[in-house]
């Protein structure tokens, strides 16, 4: 009988050019057994203007997944798995949208901004919209959800990169589906992949918000860096390039303009020695770097969520921000009760995600 994998994790977030506060959060926990199943989230705030807790939506969703995650990754056992692919299709989805829209009904209750406690439900939900993709890797299974934007990215043993949740049809600009939005369960998309021989499961589940894919001329531009991620992981393990992949983002964020994270587990597996291709060389036929967002910028930025209300993207209204200082290489990602660290700018406050400067947003 095949040995189970061994999966280490890694998690990293850099914020946006010019950009005052990063709208990302992630998670990235666990080994992969039936006693701590491997749990990978991102989730990306939409940030403009109409949006502008959408930083405290992104943890509340990031987070909440990764709850409800690990009590799905305990139920994954033989004989179980058509139940809970039924659960997983059908009743997880509205779980988690209930959980994320609960939470921030809650939130609202206690930190009201000046649109009053009583606002309408729809109306306060939006401004904490957020898109999530999340993924759970028990013996025997592979399972993924995402909600709007974003990539779930696997690479098997062949070096074979996958795209599994890629929609049939682009989204149209900017636009993307969101927590916020009325019945957005109907809008997830779930992957669900019995592993049934150890040996062939895959070598490397990769999460990442749109920042990263978007810093690509085309989808083989961000193909050909996730081939290259993968030779390096399996040459050198996480520890081996722990400190060049916040490095790699920034450069993602300078082409892209947009908040970066990724969140990875890799089959820890193979011998490590010297280094593979570099993915950095995908680059070079990426866009040029991104102007900073804002007026007077050159860029107005549109809304990366539909408006429930009205569809209508909103342009963002606050001047653009100094260049980023240098990442920090040690930053990682480990506890997701205390999120995703940006190494370039240092650890996002959520309690920044407010633009009522009158009161103090409270930490959840």
């Amino acid at each position: 009988m095949s040995a189970l994998p061994i999966w280490e994790t890694l998690g990293t977030s850099v914020m946006g050019l010019g950009k005052k506060l990063n709208q990302d959060w992630g998670v990235a926990e666990g080994t992969g057994t039936a006693d701590d199943p491997l749990v990978l989230a991102v989730a990306d705030g939409h940030g403009s203007v109409s949006y502008p807790r959408s930083d405290l939506g992104a943890r509340f969703a990031a987070d909440l997944f990764a709850a409800r995650a690990r009590e799905f990754g305990a139920l994954v056992r033989p004989g179980r798995l058509p139940r809970l692919r039924d659960y997983a299709r059908y009743e997880l989805p509205e779980r988690l949208v209930r959980d994320w829209q609960t939470r921030v009904w809650e939130h609202w209750g206690r930190q009201p901004g000046p649109e009053g406690a009583d606002a309408p439900r729809e109306d306060v939900l939006r401004l904490y919209g957020s898109t999530l993709i999340g993924a759970v890797l028990a013996p025997g299974l592979l399972v993924a959800w995402q909600l709007g934007d974003g990539e779930l990215t696997v690479v098997d043993e062949d070096g074979r990169v996958r795209l599994p949740l890629a929609p049939e049809r682009a989204e149209l600009g900017d636009e993307t589906a969101s927590l916020c939005m009325r019945k957005a369960w109907h809008l997830v998309r779930v992957h669900w992949e019995p592993l049934p021989e150890p040996d062939r499961a895959p070598r490397l589940v990769a999460l990442s918000t749109d920042g990263l894919s978007k810093s690509f001329a085309s989808d083989e531009g961000f193909t050909e860096f996730a081939a290259g991620l993968y030779e390096r992981l399996a040459d050198r393990g996480v520890p081996g390039i722990a400190e060049d992949v916040p490095r790699w983002l920034t450069e993602a964020s300078r082409h892209s303009g947009d908040d970066t994270t990724l969140a990875l587990a890799h089959r820890a597996d193979r011998a490590c020695g010297a280094s593979g291709p570099d993915p950095r060389a995908a680059w070079s036929t990426a866009p040029e770097p991104a102007a900073p967002w804002g007026p007077g910028a050159g860029v107005d930025p549109v809304s990366k969520a539909l408006d429930p209300s009205s569809g209508l993207p909103d342009p963002a209204s606050s001047p653009p921000d100094p260049p980023l200082s240098p990442p920090d290489p040690t930053s990682r990602l480990s506890d997701p009760t205390s999120g995703l660290p940006d190494p370039a700018s240092g650890l996002s406050d959520p309690s920044a995600g407010t633009r009522h400067d009158d009161e103090e947003t409270e930490r959840p």
